[in-house]
């Protein structure tokens, strides 16, 4: 059984920071290509941006220049520093990775999500 669990999600001010994290857990063999994506009300979910298990990271349009995304191998995490946040950002922010599991090979895998709330 894996888990991916997001953290750090809020309410905060226009122009104010946050820093998502995201650990997997469970029956992990290695972990690929980790991301962030966000769904907000009325909309369909969107990529912000991915990282390779190298390090290798690319964004959107959603994500470019004010959101970096970063990850501890060691810790099976990854975060997503967001700065200057507007209020069309906010939305239910997920985390996706690529696993490999016992006896299955690489799986998609989703968290539940962190709300990030942008509002003065």
């Amino acid at each position: 059984q894996v888990q991916l669990v997001e953290s750090g999600g809020g309410l905060v001010q226009p122009g104010g920071s946050l820093r998502l994290s995201c650990v997997a857990s469970g029956n992990i063999l290695s972990i690929g290509r980790m991301a962030w994506a966000r769904q907000a009300p009325g909309k369909e979910r969107e990529l912000v941006a991915d990282i390779t298990s190298d390090g290798y990271t690319t964004y959107t349009d959603s994500g470019e220049g004010r959101f970096t995304i970063s990850r501890d191998n060691g810790k099976n995490t990854i975060y997503l520093q967001m700065n200057a946040l507007k209020p069309e950002d906010t939305a239910v922010y997920f985390c996706n990775a690529a696993i490999a599991v016992p006896r299955k090979g690489f799986d998609n895998f989703w968290g539940q999500g962190t709300q990030v709330t942008v509002s003065s």
